[in-house]
């Protein structure tokens, strides 16, 4: 779990990072899960746009991703979700 000062300084960090990924019509898919999953690794915090389109909200849209890939919810801003998950090789962030 992550303290609000972690969220806050993750969110800051995300502010000037654009979405790598979308969450269309097709929801959350295995396929988008694992392109997820790997992406934390190899980055540690990504920004994911939910479209209007999609069939749920940006917040059910987070906490769906977050548990099926073992990462948490930095925040939900509009149709924009930030996640964080610590990578154990590969690690860019160091959180206090």
């Amino acid at each position: 779990m992550l303290t609000s000062k972690q969220r806050a300084y993750l969110r800051s960090l995300a502010t000037n990072e654009s979405a790598i990924m979308q969450i269309g019509k097709g929801g959350i898919s295995e396929n988008l899960k694992k392109t997820v999953s790997d992406a934390l690794e190899a980055r540690e915090l990504i920004k994911l746009s939910v479209l209007e389109n999609c069939d749920c909200t940006p917040r059910e849209s987070a906490d769906e991703l977050a548990s099926a890939v073992g990462a948490d919810v930095v925040g939900v801003i509009g149709r924009k979700i930030i996640l964080y998950r610590e990578s154990k090789d590969n690690k860019k962030i160091e959180l206090k």
